[in-house]
């Protein structure tokens, strides 16, 4: 249930500026603790927090295509978790720490395991151009890192389930003749509402009915009388919350342009002048970083062996035998 959800306790904010208040911390942080190590040239060109919005916002446009075009084709379920992922990892966290290219894959393939679709890594990276294995392993190194920073809150409840339960109870309960003719705007705000930070602030059923009512007024269908007085019962204070929280949900699709093509190439240029080598899978501090992650689970797997070993030695010693090492033993 989404009212005892560690969606709703952890990941649901007041309104964009609370949201807001969180990405500006985030970007402080970086630039508090980069600016004094980077060379000068990239420290200038380190992003202000509204500068990391629209290069996440962009990014937010590539995962939509990516999702759209996979094969097999996904689950709106897996979409809505995976956008949910995007938008919770870029709360707390810098472009300039972690690029958005190699997080959105890793939301996607973890979204892909949550909502049980079934896909192996290299069926998932057979859908990304470029070079396949080096995403395979982004993807895996990076998977660990995406569940830490959700807090391992990884259910979320999308509105696609209740969008189901409002056309059912519109069948039964309302005048309106064929409800099934509203699916179209429906898809078509939710698809929008990708690009908004509409699922931070208001619950599934929220936007459920936000997109039903959206897509009545352009099939040119009243649901008002299903929705007072059907609906909420005519108490006044529900609806107006109601028709406040639907109202600004419509509002937000009206402002899902994708950023200009020369920003987003500029702002590319400052991220590679300024981000955390660390994170850079480009970088030689990253790639000396796995091989000393890859030698020491080589040297536990080593070290293990040989207690195994030794252990079994021991025993032989316990129990008074002695290994001959003869064909007549």
């Amino acid at each position: 249930m989404f009212l005892s959800s560690s969606q709703r306790k952890n990941w649901m904010y007041k309104d964009e500026i609370e949201l807001q208040a969180l990405r500006i911390a985030a970007n402080k942080k970086y630039i508090d603790k980069f600016s004094n190590i980077l060379e000068p040239t990239a420290a200038q060109a380190m992003l202000s927090a509204e500068e990391e919005r629209t290069f996440v916002r962009f990014y937010e446009t590539q995962m939509r295509e990516l999702c759209k075009k996979f094969q097999p084709i996904m689950p709106r379920s897996v979409i809505g978790t995976a956008f949910h992922y995007f938008k919770r990892f870029y709360l707390n966290n810098s472009v300039m720490d972690f690029h958005p290219k190699e997080i959105l894959v890793t939301c996607v393939y973890l979204a892909c395991k949550v909502e049980e679709f079934n896909v192996s890594i290299i069926q998932f990276v057979s859908n990304i151009k470029g070079d396949r294995e080096k995403a395979a392993d982004i993807i895996i190194n990076n998977e660990l890192l995406l569940m830490q920073q959700l807090n391992y809150n990884l259910t979320v409840h999308n509105p696609f389930r209740a969008v189901e339960g409002f056309l059912i109870d519109i069948k039964v309960r309302s005048r309106l003749n064929n409800p099934e003719k509203l699916r179209g705007g429906i898809d078509e705000l939710l698809d929008k509402l990708y690009l908004t930070d509409a699922c931070l602030i208001y619950s599934p059923s929220q936007i459920a009915l936000a997109a039903i009512l959206h897509s009545a007024s352009k099939n040119q269908e009243n649901l008002d009388a299903y929705v007072t007085q059907t609906l909420l019962g005519g108490d006044p204070t529900t609806l107006s919350h109601l028709i406040e929280a639907v109202r600004k949900i419509r509002i937000l699709c009206k402002v899902t342009d994708s950023p200009q093509k020369d920003v987003v190439i500029q702002l590319e240029k400052r991220v590679q002048l300024c981000r955390n080598e660390e994170n850079n899978p480009d970088s030689q501090i990253y790639k000396e970083r796995m091989l000393e992650l890859l030698d020491d689970d080589e040297e536990r797997a080593a070290r293990k062996h040989a207690k195994a070993k030794k252990h079994g030695q021991n025993e032989i010693r316990h129990l008074g035998v002695t290994a001959i090492k003869s064909e007549n033993s």
